[in-house]
């Protein structure tokens, strides 16, 4: 090792339910080794021995419920709270856990008619303000439940736009997690979808359905949001009919801060989104994080018919800005056309061969070729249907002459010329969409919004005069024939 290694590098020996608390700064990155005892980062266990490497302005914690002692190399900001929620969340993962099994045994029979129990499973949706840290602890219940040795397969379900879960922001996806979500970068914040992760990554290696909301902020488009919940929670629970164990598992719902206050139409939309949650995903348990006056809304609305907590906040839960979400965002769609690209800590080996080779992980995998091969195609302008839901900018329905109404509605789609002035699809990300069922004979005019998301593009270049743009996807294939939708989002390498 070298001495600069050397002088970065020391141990921290943490005691019984204490976490040592990180936060990296833009261009540095971190190694965090477990040299003795047991810990775990939002749920998923360290293996001793192994060094985990951290990057891009990741923010976590290692936590120890006996104690350990862990070696660091290169930090930024850390330091070391015995205050945690942990014993809350873990006390919570017990009694979902109990509601699980439960399930099961209603399920294979093992329960008489007579028993009074109820047999449903978590179907949890979580709520709260921004910076509460609702993203972790929907990780740590779903790590503890794929952790507990029964086969759990629990449905991690995100429904905020502006995070994009295990694929890109703008989406509102649901996969199925079988094994601990790991942690290593922002951009991969519920792990990575099959689709893009590198092939080695089978931990994070998610098949998620997703539908295309094409914004980050709720507010813009609330009635369209509404439906695409909706359309999720009809195909979770289709693709659940049929796996018991995935059923009985449960479901995780993380929300976006929207949905804890709002105020005029926003608070009117903001209980419309959170019903529609409640009725898609048939919600039986509600946590509010750190938020009285929600969980006072909440027990009113909806203490009747289920279980409604107040857990506590996170002392180590990170004040989050506009800007570091904007670069969040990008990593993550840098990431989804090129894969990852990071520095190690000083004293590390440059190289994924050598990292591998020196025991190292990233993301609990061994290094390995993070980078990926996108493809670049000029295409017509005719080849790909491309379409806007709503107008671009609407104006509010006070803003309208007495007596007008609208001639487009929020949730009409609209077919966009790539070649049009005001179309602005250099940049644009687009959302490719699956065929039309082949049993649906008959169309519809929003049959778009029905429509889940097999991929996504980025227009690089548009070439007005002959009409032809250039597209860059993940992989080969034509796109001749696809149907694809533009939202808001923008990228340019």
């Amino acid at each position: 090792m070298s001495s600069e290694a050397i002088a970065t590098s020391r141990d921290w020996v943490l005691g019984a339910e204490c976490e040592y608390r990180f936060e990296l700064d833009q261009g540095t990155s971190l190694a965090i080794k477990l040299t003795q005892g047991q810990a775990e980062i939002f749920g998923a266990e360290l293996v001793e021995g192994k060094t985990y490497i951290f990057y891009e302005e990741c923010k976590a914690a290692v936590y120890t419920w006996q104690g350990c002692t862990i070696q660091i190399r290169q930090p930024s900001t850390e330091y070391v709270s015995e205050e945690t929620p942990m014993t809350a969340y873990a006390n919570l993962h017990i009694a979902f856990e109990a509601m699980r099994v439960r399930a099961l045994d209603r399920a294979n029979g093992n329960m008489h008619a007579s028993d009074t129990e109820d047999t449903e499973p978590p179907r949890v949706l979580i709520l709260g303000p921004e910076n509460s840290g609702k993203t972790s602890i929907a990780k740590i219940l779903v790590n503890y439940a794929t952790r507990a040795g029964q086969n759990w397969s629990p449905t991690l379900i995100n429904v905020n736009p502006g995070e994009g879960g295990c694929i890109l922001p703008g989406t509102i996806s649901a996969a199925s997690v079988t094994t601990p979500l790991q942690t290593s970068t922002p951009a991969h914040t519920l792990g990575s979808s099959a689709t893009s992760a590198p092939a080695h990554m089978s931990s994070n290696a998610l098949v998620p359905l997703a539908y295309w909301y094409g914004h980050a902020d709720t507010k813009r488009n609330p009635l369209l949001l509404d439906r695409l919940i909706r359309n999720l929670g009809e195909n979770v629970w289709e693709k659940l009919a049929d796996d018991t164990q995935g059923r009985v598992s449960g479901c995780i719902i993380d929300t976006p801060s929207s949905f804890a206050a709002g105020s005029g139409n926003s608070e009117q939309h903001r209980q419309s989104l959170i019903k529609a949650c409640v009725d898609a995903f048939r919600i039986n348990v509600i946590l509010v994080v750190g938020h009285e006056k929600l969980n006072v809304e909440m027990q009113r609305t909806y203490g009747t018919r289920m279980a409604v907590v107040k857990i506590p906040k996170s002392g180590g839960v990170v004040e989050l800005d506009g800007p570091y979400r904007a670069r969040v965002r990008r990593r993550q769609m840098q990431a989804y056309f090129y894969g990852e690209r990071f520095a190690p800590p000083p004293g590390m080996p440059a190289l994924a061969s050598a990292l591998a080779a020196a025991g190292y992980l990233i993301g609990g995998e061994p290094p390995a070729d993070f980078t990926l091969a996108p493809a670049s195609s000029v295409i017509g302008f005719g080849d790909l249907a491309i379409w806007r839901i709503g107008e671009e900018t609407m104006a509010p329905v006070s803003a309208l002459p007495i007596g007008a109404t609208r001639v487009v509605s929020e949730m009409q789609p609209l077919a966009v010329d790539p070649g049009a002035p005001s179309a602005g699809m250099h940049g644009a990300v687009l959302a490719l969409l699956a065929d039309p069922h082949p049993d649906e004979t008959e169309r519809y005019d929003e049959e778009v919004l029905d429509l889940h998301v097999v991929g996504f593009v980025v227009i690089t270049a548009v070439d007005v005069p002959n009409r032809r743009m250039t597209v860059l996807a993940p992989g080969q294939g034509s796109l001749t024939g696809r149907t694809a939708v533009v939202g808001s989002f923008e990228w340019q390498e």
